[in-house]
Order: C-alpha cells, then structure tokens, then sequence
C-alpha cells in the first residue's frame, strides 16, 4: 500500500515515516519544510535502510497537489501538514486559518478528484476546549478556545459533513493529546525551527543551558498544584495508534482519542525530567496564556476497544528518550 504523509518530515510525521516504512508500506512525504528540516528523514534513511521519496511542497498549492495525485500511485493519506502553536495562533489567526484551513481544503479536495478514499487525520485534543467533564471522551462536546483549535474543528467538519468521505470512504480521525519524548536511538525527535511552542522542547532548552528558565504561564489553575495538567504520550506510542487507525477496516468516519488517559502538571513533568536526567531545570511563574485551559486528559478506551491501542510508555520514559534526543543533536 502506498501512503502519502503530509508534514512527514516533522515531528510526528517523521516517527510515523519510519514505522510506516518498518511495517512494509511504501510512502512518500510531502511537507514544505516551513517548521521542520529535511534531516529528520535524512536520518529516517539511515535507520530504515531505505531512500524516502520526498517533494518539497505547500498543501495550498492545488496545481501541485493535483500534479502530485496524478504522478503517483496513492492508496492513503495520512495527513499531519499545518502549523501547530496555539500561542502564535492567538496571535495570528489569519495565517492559521490560511495555512491549516484553506491547505485541508485543497488537500481533501485533491483526494476527490483521484478517487482516494483512505484517510488518517491527526486532528487535537484541543478541539474540546474547557472541558465540562474528565477524562475526556470524543462524544464531549466541541468548543476551542483558541485559533488553532477552531482550526481543527473547521478540518475534522469539512471530512463530517462531506458526503464523499461520508459514503464509501474510510476516515480516521485522531484527536492527539500531547506528544513528547523521541525514538529510542535518540536519531530523530522533537527539533523545531526558532523559539519552541511546547513544553518539553523548553525543558530541553534551559537543561542544555541554551535558555535560562522555563517560563510557566500561570500556577493558579484549579489543579493539585496550580499548574496545567495535560495528557502527555510518548511519540512512539502516538504513531502507533495512527498506524492502527490506518489499519482499522471500517468504513465511514471514526474519531478516537489518543492518550493514555492520565495527567500530569507542568510542575510534575520539570520534576519527573530532573529526577530521571539528573539534571536541573529552573523555572519562573508568568501570567497565564490566552487560549489556555486547566486540565485536559483522555478517555482512551475507545481506541483500545477497537483499534486495540494502549499507550505503553510512561512518562520516565518520555523524558529520558526526550533528553536522550537532545544530547545526541544540539
């Protein structure tokens, strides 16, 4: 089966890559390397064995994608390709909703008219806003609080409302929670262009000392320590559920969570790093994000009932591949 990965060459697409090609299938990755770097499947390459087939391109460029449908034989897509901070997308929402939006539209749109009827989206957990209930299950109702949320709100009900992808199609889509460590080689992990977005990058950052101090946006959230509590699972485990999801034979559209269906603060994931590094990771409380919520974790069972995915590593073990990465690229 032939798979085309847009945004492969990022975070999670790069890991997905590798495990698709490890289980046989034949993918080529599309992605216009705009928070990402053609290392990271570089490095794929080498730990595969395998030459990855790759076109630098825009998921706005209809002309491209059309071109790009009709040169190669595609069975399935597995779409990650967007830009990815909720605090830049606060701040500038027009180029996520152009970017995120209008690049789904063409890309769904280029599916039609090749008659690809397989999709993975890998949507977020963010499209549930402030939750009204914990854990979070997928029929909780859908309200972001921010841009990049909406984003995939607006994605997830263009493949809902759609009577091509309604029909005979099989539509998976994956409400991410929040990925973090690195393949166990240490070769590829989370290596964002510029100034990180997420956390863990952060902490990766001031315990290499290339940053002075984690900066924690608000510590009076009504958690068991005043920070946000989010749903953190290992990259490796993520990938394994999209890969389980693109196996699943259903037809129609699924949404699942992936997660593991417990949180931890931010206070509990710089302590739970330095205890499992030995390193020291200094941080200061600053006032609270816009778009931010209190606590966010999965209700998992759905997926494990019916792709048959569980998360399996624990959060030790998310940050000792995370700084396992770091050290080994700087």
């Amino acid at each position: 089966m032939s798979i085309l990965v847009t945004g492969g060459a990022g975070y999670i697409g790069s890991h997905t890559v590798l495990e698709l090609i490890e289980a046989g299938y034949d993918v080529l990755v599309y992605d216009n390397l705009s928070n990402s770097s053609k290392l990271s499947l570089e490095r794929v390459s080498h730990l595969t064995g395998k030459k990855i087939r790759f076109i630098d391109g825009d998921i706005r460029d209809e002309n491209m994608l059309n071109n790009l449908f009709e040169s190669n034989m595609i069975d399935a897509v597995i779409h990650f390709a967007g830009l990815k901070s909720v605090g830049e997308s606060v701040e500038k929402p027009l180029l996520y909703y152009n970017n995120n939006v209008l690049g789904s539209l063409q890309l769904l749109k280029a599916m039609q008219n090749f008659n690809v009827k397989k999709l993975v989206f890998s949507s977020s957990a963010t499209v549930y806003g402030t939750p009204i209930s914990l854990p979070i299950c997928e029929s909780h109702r859908i309200m972001a609080t921010n841009p990049y949320g909406q984003n995939k709100i607006d994605i997830e009900n263009m493949l809902l409302k759609d009577t091509y992808f309604q029909k005979d199609c099989s539509v998976k889509i994956l409400r991410c929670f929040n990925p973090i460590g690195a393949h166990p080689t240490g070769l590829i992990g989370e290596s964002a262009k510029g100034i990180p977005n997420n956390l863990m990058p952060h902490i990766l950052k001031v315990a290499k000392q290339e940053y002075q101090k984690v900066s924690i946006f608000g510590n009076d959230y009504d958690t068991h320590d005043g920070t946000g509590v989010r749903d953190y699972i290992h990259i490796m485990d993520l990938v394994e559920g999209h890969i389980k999801a693109l196996d699943y034979k259903k037809k129609g559209i699924s949404i699942f969570n992936l997660g593991t269906g417990r949180g931890y603060s931010v206070l509990d994931l710089i302590k739970m790093f330095e205890r499992v590094n030995h390193v020291s990771v200094p941080y200061e409380i600053v006032p609270r994000r816009s778009g931010d919520v209190a606590a966010v974790y999965a209700n998992p069972s759905k997926a494990e009932n019916l792709l048959d995915f569980k998360a399996k590593h624990t959060l030790e073990d998310m940050c000792r591949d995370a700084w396992n990465f770091a050290k080994k690229n700087n």
